[in-house]
């Protein structure tokens, strides 16, 4: 009986109990499938890319060249080609601006290729399962067989990311358009053909980078001219067959020439569980000086690719077959900001990238193996370490110390380090499936906590609204209320200025009514000055006559009266002397005074 058959319980449990002693703080949520696709936002650069998220760069009826750009959080992007050519296709000469290294998926064909520091031009057959690397300055193009199974000619390549490259001139450039940019006497000089030759070349129309193959002529073709044109390049010879097999150096063109095929050797690594392996400058000579390697997985059903980490290589990762979950673990004391827990699924032509030092599982569903091939990035050797398996790294703690690091007993450590005798690939049936489970809840709880969020956004929404328009409607009011008492004022101010014009006419009125008032006044006064003066004078001149006639009745009286008293007197003293007369003859008379 099989390992998987006898304990698939506890493979469940131990991958459990070790991702659970990765993971952080239970601040630090597990980021679902939803985030990343989030995060590539349909422009193929991100953790994760879908395979409908590529972005088309040729498409033709011979084959079609697709692209992404995935990042992992620490360099990059890296930029990654798939080329599909259907058989007996090519792909047109360029000329390669980066380190490029790329694996055949599918399908066969013929690599040609040259480099400056080369005198020869160089060409190998491919197939399925050959890994090869070109040089940046070489020039290389690809011709696919016409098989009889019609297998399509695919390609995955991955150009390197390196200080020295320049990303604003892309990964390669047609040397089409390298040959038609020189003029003609240039062209005719360097090629040493006629000027009908070069005009036919550079007044052709354009056409895609990947075309129909055309058999071999006698006749000089386009194609042998750019062979020629490779030729002048890098100064090699040509015998019309685009290969020149130079005896001094035949033994180090068949080292240049030999690909290394991925199915040709054993895994690295084999059980029931799947296989791996990894290639690298150590074991492929083609590999020398570059930063990139490869490496392929295949899960067998309800498999996983144990936890582990890179200490010195970002791994991008190729599905080429069937479907699974992939588990990837932040550290704890990364800010939450710029790392999270990741927890998605693949499927074939998705491409994920893990970044160093950041713990992964790769797990298969139950129906199905999984597959996937991917390039490691580093300039130095890179041994994967593993959490769990026989070769696990805590294998190598004291385990005192390590019951004090996990909060738990001796006996709990040793137990579960016993229980170690797989390694590598393990035994996880149903463990897809368990965390597609949790990814959707996750994506439920996110879409509600999203949806909460909405709501609780649109009725703070709403309240900031109502406070808007409360403030709105307060504004208003003040707003009228100045309008009001600025009315009223305006009004009163109105009115006042109306009564002052009102006075002000009265006023004007009275002044030339009273004017006229006191000139006729003043005429009336004159005229009864005039009058009163008259009636004064008349009254002076009645007065005057009644005084008059007073006096003279006064005159008059007094003269009567004058008259009288002389009467009197002259009675008085005939009445005297008459007294006086008998006095005197009276004795003791009266003495006279």
């Amino acid at each position: 009986m099989s390992n998987r058959d006898s304990n698939p319980p506890f493979s469940l449990t131990l991958f459990i109990v070790f991702f659970l002693l990765l993971l952080p703080a239970s601040s630090s949520s597990a980021k679902s499938l939803k985030y990343d696709e989030e995060d590539s936002s349909g422009s193929g650069s991100g953790y994760l890319v879908r395979r409908d998220q590529r972005r088309a760069l040729v498409q033709t009826e011979y084959g079609d060249i697709s692209s992404i750009d995935v990042t992992d959080g620490r360099r990059g992007p890296y930029h990654v080609q798939f080329i599909t050519m259907e058989p007996n296709s090519l792909f047109l000469p360029v000329l390669l601006h980066a380190d490029m290294v790329f694996y055949v998926h599918t399908g066969s064909g013929t690599l040609n290729w040259a480099h400056g520091e080369d005198d020869q031009i160089n060409k190998v057959s491919i197939k399925k399962g050959d890994i090869h690397r070109l040089r940046p300055g070489s020039l290389f193009f690809i011709q696919s067989d016409l098989q009889t199974e019609r297998h399509k000619l695919r390609i995955n390549a991955i150009f390197a990311n390196t200080e020295e490259d320049d990303p604003t001139i892309g990964a390669y450039s047609s040397v089409r358009d390298l040959v038609r940019g020189f003029d003609t006497k240039i062209l005719r000089s360097a090629f040493q053909v006629s000027e009908e030759v070069i005009q036919s070349i550079t007044n052709s129309t354009d056409h895609s980078a990947i075309v129909h193959a055309v058999p071999p002529t006698k006749k000089e073709t386009f194609w042998d001219l750019e062979a020629r044109f490779l030729k002048t390049f890098i100064g090699a010879s040509y015998d019309g067959t685009a290969l020149n097999k130079k005896k001094d150096k035949k033994h180090k063109k068949k080292d240049k020439s030999k690909t290394y095929n991925i199915f040709d050797t054993d895994p690295d690594f084999r059980n029931c569980n799947g296989w791996s392996t990894t290639v690298n400058e150590r074991n492929s000579p083609l590999l020398t000086g570059s930063n990139i390697g490869l490496f392929m997985v295949n899960l067998t059903k309800g498999s996983m690719m144990g936890p582990h980490w890179n200490p010195r290589a970002t791994e991008i990762s190729v599905v080429l077959h069937g479907e699974g979950m992939v588990r990837v673990v932040c550290s704890s004391t990364a800010k939450r900001s710029e790392c999270r827990n990741l927890r998605f699924r693949v499927k074939e032509g998705d491409v994920f990238a893990v970044p160093m030092f950041h713990p992964m599982a790769q797990m298969s569903y139950n129906n199905d193996s999984l597959v996937f091939m991917g390039f490691s990035t580093t300039t130095r050797r890179n041994y994967p370490q593993f959490l769990a398996g026989k070769y696990s790294v805590l294998q190598t703690l004291n385990r005192q110390i390590l019951a004090v690091s996990l909060n738990v007993t001796n006996t709990t450590v040793d137990q579960l380090l016993a229980a170690q005798v797989e390694s590598i690939i393990l035994d996880c049936t149903s463990c897809a499936e368990e965390e597609e489970k949790i990814m959707l809840e996750e994506i439920e709880k996110e879409r509600e906590e999203e949806e909460a969020r909405k709501r609780e956004e649109q009725r703070k929404r709403e309240e900031e609204q109502r406070q808007r328009e409360e403030e709105a409607r307060k504004r208003e009011e003040e707003q009228r209320k100045r309008e009001e008492e600025q009315r009223q004022r305006e009004e009163e101010e109105a009115r006042k200025r109306e009564k002052e014009e009102e006075k002000r006419k009265r006023e004007e009125e009275e002044r030339r009514t009273g004017g006229r008032r006191e000139e006729a006044e003043r005429r009336g006064g004159r005229r009864e000055e005039k009058e009163r003066r008259r009636g004064r004078t008349r009254e002076g001149e009645a007065t005057g006559r009644r005084t008059r006639k007073e006096e003279e009745r006064r005159t008059r009286e007094a003269e009567a009266t004058g008259g009288r008293r002389k009467e009197e007197r002259r009675s008085s003293s005939s009445s005297t002397k008459g007294t006086r007369r008998r006095s005197s003859k009276s004795p003791g008379g009266t003495r006279r005074g």
